[in-house]
């Protein structure tokens, strides 16, 4: 029992559901560590059994092989499965480390004359022009 390993610790509301298909159950969520990203936690095994639709604060922990225990508030839920899959939604944090590429002035100078182009009937009449030729 000392080899417990704590696999996820969600923070706030954390979705259950439950699968006829090979992950039979899947938690998604915030985490305590990372509250910025979504995570999802697959479990490939049938979801126990009385384990409610949402659950707060909750912590997933791998109790032996193939052995892991649900607890939140002051429940929890002992249950089989074969493995169990993290994914870590990342996009947030990826695009916040790279800086925008700023768009070449020509390209802006471009798209300005365009659009002024055709807020107006003439320049309309002018761009429709150039289209058909």
């Amino acid at each position: 029992m000392d080899d417990v390993k704590r696999i996820i610790r969600f923070r706030g509301g954390v979705s259950c559901r439950r699968d006829d298909g090979p992950l039979g159950l899947t938690l998604i969520g915030r985490t305590i560590d990372r509250s910025d990203e979504i995570a999802t936690l697959a479990f490939a095994g049938a979801a126990p059994s009385g384990l409610p639709e949402a659950l707060e604060d909750a912590t997933v922990e791998q109790i032996d092989a193939g052995q892991y225990r649900i607890w939140s508030g002051k429940r929890e839920w002992i249950f089989p499965a074969r493995s169990v899959h993290l994914h870590r939604e990342v996009a947030t944090t990826f695009y916040r480390a790279i800086a925008p590429r700023l768009v070449p002035w020509n390209k802006r100078l471009f798209w300005r004359i365009v659009l002024a182009m055709a807020s107006s009937r003439v320049g309309k009449s002018l761009l429709l022009t150039l289209r058909r030729r």
